[in-house]
């Protein structure tokens, strides 16, 4: 079994992560005990390897990082290519997001502020089309449900059905 760092918090979920320095961090609650954590971990030993195999091979190869010029065109085109997707979708879905933003974040495509702001990485737009769609589709929904709870995937799925295989396209 691999070697893992616990962090503990005021949290009610157990969570792993593997970092973009190839280690294991799990999350945990503060009064959890070890056995339970011990056995988390075991339980998610297959998930663990393949994605620790998969950070080792980013990491054994990173990509150049794109220069200003090029991260200053990826952003004109995120402005000039989603407002429209973002229009057509909010009609569709009948929502209505009260801004809209574009930025360099690396770790995420997209959000949704509790003031129903959506705000996308210029970075999306190395994605494939049907992955653009998806995030647009998925920070609308944050309008009307704003977690990750059932809810929120029916939701999804109800206009967007192959949400699980755009997905896959993200990574």
């Amino acid at each position: 079994m691999e070697p893992y760092e616990l962090i503990r918090s005021r949290r009610k979920t157990l969570a792993l992560e593997i970092t973009g320095d190839c280690r294991v961090v799990v999350r945990a609650p503060m009064r959890m005990s070890e056995k339970r954590i011990q056995a988390f971990v075991e339980r998610h030993e297959d998930w663990i390897i393949q994605h620790l195999e998969r950070q080792r091979q980013k990491a054994a190869a990173p990509p150049p990082p794109p220069t200003a010029e090029e991260i200053e065109a990826m952003k004109a085109r995120a402005r000039a290519e989603l407002p429209p997707k973002v229009a057509f979708w909010s009609d569709k879905m009948g929502l209505i997001p009260t801004g809209f933003k574009v930025t360099t974040a690396k770790k995420r495509y997209g959000s949704c502020s509790g003031k129903n702001s959506l705000c996308f990485s210029c970075f999306l737009m190395n994605c494939p089309e049907e992955a653009v769609e998806l995030v647009v589709v998925h920070e609308l929904c944050h309008i009307r449900e704003k977690n990750h709870g059932p809810r929120f995937y029916a939701l999804l799925a109800q206009y967007l059905p192959d949400w699980q295989e755009r997905k896959k396209l993200l990574r």
